[in-house]
């Protein structure tokens, strides 16, 4: 692991505006291809939603625009440019009334990361939770330590905290790692939550179910503390911050890196003279779930460069002859099991729902408040056949389709 208190600067050549993972934006540009536009600048608006943007994550010279038909945002390339300036936005009113402060969100381009489950999707515009879960806890492997990237931020935190108060009537909790709370004088009526070190207690999902449970009809979100404390910092000063605090480790690095880059850095450049020789794979995310990608994600503060198939767990002839059987592979009940469902959750009877699609009982036992993320740590104990991840995605898929209106 890098020292978790010595973090470089490094904006990359390149960055992109991309859609999370399985994330469809359609997408209107609000500038041309060419154009030189300021740090925090909106440049795409969504179809449907015309008052979410998102925004330049640095001052930058518009490479190029791909899209696929029905305007669905494949990319928007940038090319850095020094001296381009930061946008600044109108503040007045969105710290102390609920639609300026949405507002506010919406054109800043924070709104795109707050994940409303059940679904993970962002919200609806005028959608209420019944919760937020602010996250300053991370139990990924090798992930950076909230802590840390908010060390001299309390203050824009605790401000952030207090805006998010106005979304979900004084029903906010800020999640910490235990041992690791963080110094905040007063943070009014959020509820702070100690999470567990181990992983996978400091993920959101499993916080969301031992405390308030989503469901259909009772949405709950959690943001980052980091995006939260953006938040503070413009509602402060009109201003986006300009970086984040992300890890770049793995096996093909010749050493872990702690660094602070713009969202949608160039994956590359942030591993640019540190990787080993021979075959690698970049992966946006932890060594868990993480997926091969270009650039960081929206949401992503972890990059993992591996040696091409480091991440197959070994296989064995029984295993391989149960994987050729027609049967499914079997998963046989265990601690380690339980654990890595993080010990709240009835993993047995969960899988089992999942597995044959009951979605009334993996409702009951939890599954609205879960996400892929949440059961990365399952599918790699396990080595499940399909993925449990992929079978949560489609109970949920089927269930919001359900409920989708007619």
């Amino acid at each position: 692991m890098p020292d978790d208190h010595v973090a470089d600067t490094l904006l990359t050549e390149e960055a992109a505006l991309t859609p999370a993972f399985g994330e469809e934006l359609r997408v209107v540009p609000l500038v041309e291809v060419d154009a030189l536009v300021a740090q925090g600048q909106p440049l795409l608006s969504l179809r449907g939603a015309p008052d979410v943007r998102l925004v330049a994550p640095m001052a930058a010279r518009v490479a190029a625009i791909e899209l696929n038909p029905g305007r669905r945002l494949i990319q928007m390339l940038l090319f850095r440019e020094n001296g381009g300036g930061r946008h600044q936005f109108t503040t007045e009113g969105a710290g102390n009334d609920a639609a300026a402060l949405r507002a506010l969100m919406q054109d800043a381009g924070l709104w795109r990361l707050c994940r409303s489950r059940p679904f993970g999707h962002m919200p609806g515009l005028a959608e209420t939770p019944t919760a937020i879960f602010v996250m300053a806890a991370d139990s990924r492997p090798a992930a950076p330590d909230p802590k840390t990237a908010l060390a001299g931020r309390e203050e824009a935190l605790a401000r952030g905290l207090a805006a998010l108060n106005l979304l979900a009537e004084d029903a906010v909790f800020l999640c910490e790692t235990k041992g690791k709370t963080l110094d905040l004088a007063d943070t009014g009526t959020v509820r702070r939550i100690t999470c567990g070190k181990l992983h996978p207690q400091g993920l959101a999902g499993i916080q969301i179910h031992h405390h308030a449970p989503a469901e259909v009809e009772a949405r709950v979100w959690d943001i980052h503390a980091e995006d939260v404390a953006d938040l503070g910092d413009l509602l402060a000063t009109g201003l986006l911050p300009e970086t984040r605090l992300v890890t770049v480790t793995g096996s093909a690095m010749r050493e872990p890196r702690l660094l602070r880059c713009q969202p949608g850095a160039d994956l590359r450049g942030l591993c640019h003279g540190y990787v080993r020789p021979g075959p690698y794979q970049v992966l946006a995310g932890s060594v868990l779930d993480g997926r091969p990608a270009h650039w960081l994600g929206p949401r992503d503060r972890q990059a993992s460069v591996v040696t091409r198939g480091s991440g197959r767990r070994r296989g064995h002839w029984f295993s391989a002859a149960l994987t050729r059987a027609s049967r499914p592979l079997p998963i046989i009940p265990t601690a380690a099991l339980s654990q890595s469902f993080g010990g709240d959750i009835p993993a047995a009877a969960l899988m089992r729902a999942l597995s044959a699609g009951d979605q009334e009982a993996a409702a009951r036992l939890g599954a609205l408040s879960l996400l892929e993320e949440d059961l990365a740590l399952v599918d790699y104990v396990t080595s499940s056949e399909p993925s449990l991840a992929a079978q949560l995605r489609g109970l949920l898929n089927a269930i919001e389709q359900e409920e989708a209106p007619a």
